[in-house]
């Protein structure tokens, strides 16, 4: 009887939670709100930004596209903290929330969850390391990002973060961090060029790879000798069997032995490592340390506005799908002083606030811009082109490839898939999220320039194994039970638009979907929802942040 009983009260547990995520908010229990207290101190930060901009907006005469809906908010959050759309247990619970600054309490609970954490450690780790596997066994970008991602769960300062990749010494196992300068060897040799140009990329949002052979054409103050200079920051380091290894300037003893020329003369002889320089603020390198503890110093230095420019233009590029400044790694020098931009307001904050990652977040998501519509009323081509410009409306940009399937799988699931789902679902989304982003096409460490759309693409996401499993309608995914809980059709139509758009359908999408199915039985009521999630999934709303 014990055996019997058992499968049956599983079973019916599973229909209990199935059920309570279908139900209309009124009928959930309150308890489901969690409640976060919300930082009091972001309201400074976030009028500097609203200040600058609407400044900018009363300047130039324009009228900022109007507030957004809070579930338009909630679905831009979760895409661009987590990578998918927020589940319908997430909605749900949304909706029951009625107390004050409920954005502002999840944009942190979403913060404090460990999806942000992955998902935001892979991002920063394309800038970082790349995408590619790097040298076998030496260079191990699992234990990177693993070590990236606890850094963000603990709240680390991005500073501190910073100067422990550039300096760290030890084994990439034990020493995570060390994976930032192993990701630089190929053939077992250290490319030294390759840390100053990825250095210089994703630290100060600057591209100097053209300088390796010539001065930069379009910047005065990035010479040939500069970018010799920053290889030469990385010129001590030594990679053996023991790990990263750097010998202190300090210690003469410690100085590398001079190497000898190749006996054969048709042989190239070895080129030698240049001294370590730095372009500018000479003066903010300490007097003591290993060459990569001064240059990490000298990189994070509280003078370095190239530094916090950088990552907040592409925390803003990943909070909007779109940077700043664009392209993200080959930003212009900072402007002068007196004439800040919006990133000198956003960097200042962010120093301010000790290199905060939450806190710069948070205070982006709080902003009065990244709350704006998509659209806006003017038919001015002119007007627009202007509108956009200043940010006054929020832009629209296509999901990039991890998005587009974590959205799915998220909205095939009613409950939230995360760390705490079974194991079983946890290996389907890794293995179902490779498989399609390979086929899909990643974008690597470009994943902030402007995509385009292409027809394999759509093609995919029409007749994918991942699709056609998604829109399936059984027990355990989303279909089968909006299908068979919804207590009426009406029901059905909007909770499927809350679960893909985190909106509920229009009156003529509503009156489209309640003619099919008007009138059917049971099962072909079934495929009726599979054909209305297939049809929402393959809408241009699904596969955009609007």
């Amino acid at each position: 009887m014990k055996r019997v009983l058992a499968p049956m009260l599983v079973v019916l547990g599973v229909f209990a939670l199935c059920f309570a995520a279908v139900r209309p908010p009124q009928e959930l229990q309150t308890t489901l709100t969690e409640s976060v207290a919300v930082d009091r101190t972001l309201s400074g930060s976030v009028s500097a930004i609203d200040e600058f901009l609407e400044t900018q907006w009363q300047t130039e005469r324009l009228v900022p596209a109007a507030e957004a809906e809070e579930f338009q908010v909630l679905r831009r959050l979760a895409l661009s903290l987590m990578g998918t759309v927020p589940s319908l247990e997430e909605v749900r619970q949304f909706e029951a929330d009625e107390a004050p600054d409920r954005l502002e309490r999840w944009t942190l609970r979403y913060l404090q969850d460990d999806r942000f954490a992955d998902y935001f450690a892979e991002r920063l780790a394309r800038s970082f390391v790349g995408v590619e596997g790097g040298q076998f066994v030496i260079f191990r970008r699992d234990r990177f990002v693993a070590w990236l991602a606890e850094q963000l769960r603990q709240n680390t300062p991005y500073d501190q973060m910073i100067r422990e990749m550039v300096a760290s010494e030890g084994l990439w196992t034990g020493a995570p961090a060390s994976n930032f300068i192993t990701s630089a060897v190929a053939d077992g040799n250290l490319d030294h060029n390759k840390l100053a140009a990825r250095s210089a990329r994703a630290f100060l949002g600057q591209s100097i790879d053209c300088a390796q052979c010539h001065d930069h054409p379009f910047n005065a103050n990035l010479q040939q000798a500069d970018f010799a200079g920053l290889a030469g920051q990385f010129g001590k380091v030594e990679v053996a069997a023991l790990g990263v290894h750097e010998m202190a300037m300090s210690d003469p003893e410690m100085k590398p032995e001079k190497k000898e020329p190749k006996p054969n003369a048709d042989e190239e002889a070895d080129e030698p490592v240049p001294d370590p320089v730095v372009p500018f603020g000479e003066d903010w390198l300490p007097d003591d340390g290993t060459t990569r503890q001064k240059f990490a110093a000298w990189l994070t230095h509280a003078e370095n506005r190239r530094f916090e420019r950088a990552i907040t233009n592409r925390v803003w590029g990943l909070m909007f799908g779109r940077p700043y400044i664009d392209p993200v790694d080959d930003m212009p020098d900072p402007p002068a002083t007196d004439e800040p931009d919006l990133l000198d307001v956003l960097g200042a904050d962010f120093r301010q606030h000790g290199y905060d990652l939450r806190h710069l977040i948070q205070t982006i998501a709080a902003s009065r811009t990244f709350r704006l519509e998509s659209t806006h009323p003017t038919t001015d081509s002119d007007e627009l082109a202007a509108v956009e410009e200043t940010w006054a409306v929020f832009p629209l940009t296509r999901l990039r490839p991890e998005q587009i399937i974590g959205s799915i799988i998220q909205a095939s699931w009613v409950q939230t898939v995360d760390q705490n789902s079974h194991l079983v679902v946890r290996f389907m989304r890794f293995t179902k999220e490779n498989d399609f982003i390979k086929e899909y096409g990643d974008l690597g460490d470009q994943e902030l320039d402007e995509q385009t759309g292409t027809i394999p693409q759509a093609l995919l996401r029409m007749n994918s194994d991942v699709t056609r499993e998604a829109i399936k309608s059984d027990l355990m995914t989303t279909s089968g039970r909006v299908a068979n809980m919804c207590r009426d059709d009406a029901s059905i139509v909007d909770t499927a638009y809350l679960i893909c758009f985190c909106r509920k359908p229009t009156p003529p999408e509503r009156d489209h979907f309640l003619e099919q199915l008007s009138g059917v039985s049971k099962n072909e009521k079934n495929r009726v929802v599979e054909d209305l999630f297939w049809a929402l999934f393959n809408s241009p709303e699904f596969s955009w942040n609007h």
